[in-house]
């Protein structure tokens, strides 16, 4: 156990760590909205491959929709930063 007398925080990070964190910190939405574009892709895709088979549920139209939605939450957001470029898409 650490005395309480130790400089050194007991939780957190130092200055330096706050400061480079605080610089990534920045670019997590970004990332969110890329990661989340890509995983909606390729549901989509897989979602599409049963519509063109004609075994497309009412569930799987669903999931479908809700998986277009999430592509073009993330493409705007992407395209307000001028980062299209993380998920190829070029404008």
């Amino acid at each position: 156990m650490l005395s309480s007398t130790t400089s050194a925080p007991l939780i957190g990070l130092p200055p330096e760590g706050m400061k480079a964190l605080a610089r990534l910190a920045q670019h997590f939405p970004l990332i969110q909205a890329a990661t989340r574009y890509e995983t909606a892709a390729r549901r989509a895709a897989e979602l599409a491959g049963l519509a063109k088979s004609g075994r497309l549920s009412d569930l799987d139209a669903d999931s479908l929709a809700a998986a277009e939605d999430l592509m073009a939450s993330a493409h705007t957001t992407l395209d307000q930063a001028g980062r299209l470029d993380l998920i190829e898409v070029r404008s």
